[in-house]
């Protein structure tokens, strides 16, 4: 039997970056585009989840911050999952096996 994690484990990504990385920097969110390398507006939209975190901003983030890229990749992928279970519980697929 699978174990399985309840959603409510999968933080909020980009809410977890702001809070955790910029904010206790006091960073805004211009001088951290600025800093690595990205536009204001993926910045802004990855901090305030309008955008989930990939590969190549993760690399960015792991080479400024010293933050493994796979482990922010893990918590997008656990959110993404959350939220996707969350709206496929209408889901009428039957199990075949």
């Amino acid at each position: 039997m699978a174990i399985k994690r309840h959603e409510s484990f999968a933080a909020p990504a980009g809410a977890w970056r702001r809070s955790e990385i910029v904010e206790p920097l006091g960073m805004s969110i211009v001088s951290l585009a600025e800093k690595l390398g990205v536009s204001l507006q993926a910045m802004s939209r990855l901090l305030n989840r309008r955008s989930g975190l990939s590969a190549e901003p993760a690399i960015r983030f792991e080479k400024a911050f010293g933050l493994r890229a796979d482990s922010l990749l893990r918590m997008q992928a656990a959110q993404d999952l959350a939220q996707a279970r969350r709206h496929g519980k209408s889901n009428t697929v039957a199990r075949i096996a």
